[in-house]
């Protein structure tokens, strides 16, 4: 009797406050609501074809969708389409519009409320986003075939974290104070020794955790300072991390590997953690840099079957629904239980 093939799920993200998750898919996109677990919303086959990746901006109206998969409807892997849902149209054609083209292919997309970032394997590009997108930024990257980086959704801070030209290192840039056309000093924090296989920043932008190719290890680090915090013990045995990802208050990191677990480390209340014997000083390090060998907790699932995203939450946070009229033509957007933006201008 053959094994039948999984449905294609061919890539997973959640939205940049973790309310949600989006599933690029053979067959589309699917839209679900994190607490509780239910389905918001899906773009079909007819739609949209099948999808490489798809990026949602918080819980509005905009997707980022790039194709792939088997049969793609709209573009090649090398073009980034941002999908209006809220845009009136009898045709699906109607309602994408944006297109961003290049002439390699497209590995990630992170998107802000003002800015959206999009990587390809030995470059990023930033541009200012919906209106009137234009390119602010441009960085050389060293190899990245995974697309890796990460973009701060806070208010506060516009912070951008990239894999940087020396093996295992970290560039981070302030897209708040780098000004478009302008070379400034790179902000590198020497993370690994070989190469950076996952990367996360905190909600506020304070701290960010990295792993190499190994995979046994979890390095936090201070973005303003580049001091290293902690050390995180996955396991002893090299494995693959498809994710790492802090909760929201920072309290907590979970990280899913091919091992076929996720892990939980504890950041504020370390007590919870179990913990290694080995503490050492660093070297004109202010504090301690510890490691903790196990987990507050560890969870299976099934190893090999497909790359696992992760998540935190210790609280559940009910939100009432919202509405928000255009000012410039009118229109009620209330698709995604929050307030969305127009782009009917």
């Amino acid at each position: 009797m053959t094994q039948q093939p999984l449905r294609g799920v061919t890539s997973l993200r959640f939205n940049q406050d973790q309310s949600c998750f989006c599933c690029a898919m053979e067959t589309g996109v699917r839209i679900y609501n994190v607490e509780p677990l239910m389905e918001k919303g899906h773009l079909d086959h007819e739609q949209v074809g099948s999808m490489g990746l798809v990026e949602m901006l918080h819980r509005s109206n905009l997707l980022a969708l790039v194709g792939g998969g088997s049969s793609p409807k709209f573009s090649e892997i090398s073009a980034v389409l941002i999908w209006d849902d809220a845009r009136e149209g009898k045709d699906s054609k109607d309602k994408l519009v944006l297109e961003f083209t290049f002439t390699k292919p497209v590995l990630a997309v992170r998107m802000r409320h003002e800015k959206i970032v999009i990587v390809l394997r030995n470059r990023i590009y930033v541009y200012s986003f919906p209106d009137n997108p234009r390119k602010l930024f441009e960085f050389d990257t060293r190899d990245n075939p995974k697309g890796l980086c990460d973009l701060c959704p806070s208010l506060e801070k516009q912070l951008l974290v990239f894999p940087g030209h020396k093996c295992g290192s970290l560039q981070l840039v302030d897209l708040a104070s780098t000004k478009p056309g302008t070379s400034s000093a790179p902000f590198t924090i020497n993370a690994h020794q070989s190469d950076v296989a996952c990367v996360s920043l905190n909600q506020p932008g304070t701290v960010v955790a990295s792993a190499s190719q190994k995979g046994t290890l979890i390095r936090l680090f201070d973005t303003q300072s580049k001091e290293k915090l902690v050390e995180l013990r996955r396991g002893t045995d090299p494995a693959t991390l498809y994710c790492i990802n802090f909760s929201h208050d920072s309290s907590f990191l979970c990280a899913s590997s091919d091992k076929g677990t996720v892990h939980i480390f504890a950041l504020k209340d370390t007590r919870l953690n179990r913990r290694s014997a080995q503490c050492c000083l660093q070297a004109g390090s202010r504090g301690q840099s510890r490691t903790y060998d196990w987990t507050v907790r560890g969870l299976s699932v099934e190893p090999g079957k497909l790359h696992c995203a992760c998540r935190v939450s210790l609280h559940l946070r009910i939100r009432s629904q919202h509405f928000q009229e255009c000012q410039l033509c009118h229109c009620h957007l209330c698709r995604w239980d929050l307030p969305q933006i127009c782009l009917h201008s």
